[in-house]
């Protein structure tokens, strides 16, 4: 899937953009805010073509961070790895020598870049934004990111741009992506599984210029390997690491069936972790955890309940997640981690008969029915599994408007009690029957 990263500086509408985009569409992947400088990551698409959107968050001259002394970091970075650019403006404002600052760093690369200048919304203003020609990008487009005004042209041109989606040769091995942030143990999980003697079928190039597929054969194990631990190839300063492993991680997510989350114990499922767990949970992905680094921690009786039970209430809901304490290092458990990947695996693929399905969940259904709304009683009367790759149910009754998330909580976890499905994201549906 492509990349389309949103920069400029602060106070341009760009966050006002990111959400117009990504409400474009209902069964759309929410938005997940970064855990620095207001960057966030969604997914939405336009004419049929669908993309992943960054915004990169704003840029500041003269502050106390590291963009005193190198503003254009994170313009090299979604450069790297977007497919195309948005570099938005203020109409208001004019050309600021930040604006300048950027268009300089676009003008020598190879990417399309859009010159989206925003706030205009009336025709005074549509004159006023010639000035922007000074910026040496060629031509601009005005928008209104509030109203929505214009950037229907410029998602037209987008598009057009975007390279099409290649048809993968389909696989029956699973793929695993083990993705996390910087210094989490990747690099080592991943040599502590293949070993010193590297025992690898072939390397493939990925679907993506970030991602290697690596084919593993081993102990009665076969599957593909998505690797990013390569993130550490720019040596960058710690902000802008944060920023581009979760370009890499979005990239790899999308092209994967089982993430593998590898956490660095020694710093807690903070909030850069929690950041990619919830951008696989919205990709429907199967997610294992693995807390790496285990031999480092103190440990009394019970500092791995405590652990584990601390990072549930973090990921609330979606709780039904297995977490493995592995040791990269000393390849404790990291055997077990894998089997729990192929475990997930299995779960995800999973397709149950609509026969059982419904001998099981109508007598449940019928024990406890929808709460009455408005004197109105709901009477659900068939439910089947969908032919997604993803597990996904749709519960046929008369009146689906009235069904509230509690309820479809409720459902979920009869689901997930009878079928097995750790690790898995499941969506359920009520339509009309």
């Amino acid at each position: 899937m492509s990349i389309v990263a949103i920069v400029g500086r602060p106070n341009v509408g760009k966050s006002t953009f990111f959400n117009r985009l990504i409400q474009r569409r209902e069964a759309i992947v929410d938005s997940v805010s970064g855990v620095t400088r207001d960057r966030h990551y969604g997914k939405t698409d336009w004419n049929g073509k669908e993309f992943s959107v960054i915004d990169t968050g704003g840029y500041v001259r003269g502050s106390d961070d590291i963009f005193e002394e190198q503003i254009d970091r994170q313009v090299e970075l979604a450069i790297d790895e977007a497919d195309a650019i948005i570099f938005m403006v203020d109409v208001e404002a004019g050309v600021t020598g930040m604006d300048e600052d950027v268009a300089s760093l676009l003008r020598r690369q190879s990417k399309p870049v859009f010159l989206a200048v925003n706030k205009v919304d009336n025709a005074m203003r549509a004159d006023d934004a010639v000035e922007f020609y000074s910026l040496g990008l060629g031509e601009y487009y005005t928008i209104a990111s509030i109203s929505g005004s214009g950037t229907g042209e410029l998602l037209d041109a987008l598009v057009e741009v975007l390279p099409e989606k290649v048809e993968e040769e389909e696989s029956i091995l699973p793929r695993f992506a083990v993705v996390g942030r910087p210094n989490a143990g990747k690099s080592s999980f991943i040599n502590a599984l293949i070993g010193e003697d590297r025992y690898i079928v072939t390397d493939i190039a990925g679907t993506t210029r970030d991602a290697i597929d690596t084919k593993y054969n081993r102990f009665g194990f076969e599957f593909n390997l998505v690797d990013t631990a390569g993130i550490r190839r720019k040596s960058k300063v710690k902000e802008d690491l944060e920023f581009y492993s979760v370009m890499r991680s979005v990239r790899a997510i999308e092209h994967c069936d089982v993430c593998l989350l590898v956490v660095d114990a020694t710093r807690g499922f903070d909030g850069q972790v929690q950041n990619i767990f919830w951008l696989a949970e919205r990709n429907r992905k199967g997610i294992v955890i693995l807390i790496n680094k285990w031999d480092l921690v103190e440990k009394e009786n019970k500092t791995l309940r405590e652990f584990e039970k601390y990072i549930r209430t973090q990921i609330e809901p979606f709780t039904d997640v297995p977490i493995v304490f592995i040791s990269a290092l000393t390849k404790q458990r990291v055997y077990k981690a894998i089997e729990t990947a192929v475990k997930v695996y299995e779960s995800r693929s999973k397709r149950i008969k609509t026969s059982e399905l419904n001998d099981y969940m109508l007598p449940l259904i019928e024990a406890t029915p929808p709460p009455a709304t408005k004197g109105k009683y709901i009477k659900i009367k068939y439910c089947m599994q969908l032919p997604t790759p993803h597990p996904q149910f749709a519960f046929f009754c008369n009146l689906p408007q009235y069904v509230k998330d509690p309820y479809k909580r409720f459902i979920e976890n009869k689901l997930r009690e009878a079928f097995d499905f750790e690790g898995v994201p499941i969506a359920v549906y009520f339509r009309k029957k």
